[in-house]
């Protein structure tokens, strides 16, 4: 949680943060910002005190609007450090740097954790640039689990409150997607077609999600939308030029996040347009069962992985191989129960059983997707909902959306 960002500071020896922003979208920085999206300079936090972003003069105002203390380059120095470094563009960068740790009160020998999202070509050229100027402090980077994971395992209300927003529009667009496929009706062939008997796409599908999506603030991140075979593979994105067909497993995956970046929503639906084999139908029924499974092994303060390994026992006791008795396999349950989700669509808690240090805790938001792939026999199935543990410890799903098989048409 943010309130924890000290205490964890501490536990890592770190004396200051340097969160770096770009154009593109950076979750560390939307973490101390709340949101408000810098696309230059650095936020710049020493322990004990609240983030400084140090900007461009043309984002000052822009960057007011989170309610910290703002700089701009200039009133930090940039033209001296410019001089200083006889416009080598290099040079400048490290002097203004090391200049601006110093101004707000960093302590030489102090150590500074380096986060954010921009080049790491640019990055790794300006910490080689501060060690040449001898710089007084440390600047280190961290593998997986970072400072940053850690934070994120548990949201505060603020945090909460932007998920459920996205919780509730990515769910009326699902819904809105299974009312615009079963708005078509089928011809002789067993392909869903239009009005003018031309076939309904995955693309068409697809491009009809991202419009409904951006009616509602948010952004595709790569959906899936896999039919048949394809489907059987969990991350393949399906084929654009495919026409939907009757009686073929689709797994639809959407991961949707607040325009130009930000919190997330993940969830997964497995449809069978007009009916299901009977193969599929059985794969289906075990998996929802496997999903109550899941839930029924929740409790706060429970190591994680043995939600995972509940969910294992069941599935090979029916007959399919796991990523634990058949390590690597590619059919039948092939990945972990699930994961955090916030401003990465992919956080801590894992829930895996290979993750045996990860307990459930509240504050967590995590998806809960049970699935099996069997892409030879032409189908896979996952169903993932994403839930929220509540003040009261309880276990709260986010996703309004029917975890019906059979989608009819009415075309």
């Amino acid at each position: 949680m943010k309130s924890d960002l000290d205490a964890l500071m501490q536990a890592r020896g770190l004396d200051a943060l340097l969160v770096f922003a770009s154009h593109d979208h950076s979750a560390a920085l939307d973490y101390l910002t709340g949101g408000v999206r810098i696309s230059g300079g650095a936020a710049v936090k020493l322990r004990d005190h609240a983030p400084v972003l140090v900007v461009n003069g043309m984002e000052t105002a822009e960057a007011a609007a989170t309610g910290l203390e703002v700089y701009a380059y200039h009133a930090l120095g940039y033209e001296d450090a410019r001089k200083a470094a006889e416009n080598d563009p290099t040079r400048t960068q490290a002097l203004f740097w090391r200049g601006v740790l110093g101004r707000l009160g960093l302590p030489d020998d102090s150590t500074v954790g380096v986060y954010g999202t921009t080049d790491a070509n640019v990055v790794l050229a300006l910490i080689d640039a501060l060690r040449a100027e001898s710089a007084p402090y440390r600047f280190v980077g961290e593998m997986s689990p970072t400072l940053f994971d850690a934070a994120y395992t548990t949201k505060d209300s603020g945090e909460m409150a932007r998920i459920r927003s996205v919780a509730q529009r990515t769910s009326a667009v699902v819904r809105a997607t299974w009312d615009f496929i079963a708005s078509h009706r089928a011809d002789a062939s067993e392909t869903v077609v239009r009005d003018d008997g031309s076939p309904l796409t995955i693309g068409e599908v697809k491009r009809f999600v991202r419009r409904e999506l951006l009616e509602r603030d948010l952004e595709d991140t790569a959906m899936i939308f896999a039919q048949g075979a394809d489907g059987g593979h969990p991350h393949s994105r399906g084929t654009e030029a495919q026409a939907l067909k009757l009686g073929q497993a689709i797994v639809f995956d959407l991961f949707p996040r607040e325009v130009g970046g930000g919190y997330h929503h993940d969830m997964t639906r497995t449809w069978c347009i007009g009916y299901a084999p009977p193969e599929v139908r059985t794969a289906y029924d075990q998996v929802m069962t496997a999903f109550d499974i899941a839930l029924e092994q929740f409790a706060v303060g429970k190591p994680t992985h043995l939600m995972q390994e509940a969910v294992q026992d069941y599935l090979e006791g029916v007959g399919h191989p796991t990523a634990r008795n058949t390590p690597g396999t590619q059919t039948g349950y092939v990945h972990s129960l699930g994961h955090g989700v916030g401003l990465n669509v992919h956080e801590s808690p894992r829930i895996s059983h290979l993750s045996k240090d990860d307990v459930f805790a509240v504050g967590n938001v995590i998806t809960i997707e049970p699935g099996v792939y069997y892409p030879e026999q032409g189908f896979g199935i996952r169903v993932e909902d994403l839930l929220i543990v509540d003040e009261r410890g309880d276990l709260v799903s986010l996703t309004d959306v029917p975890k019906d098989l059979v989608l009819p048409l009415r075309g």
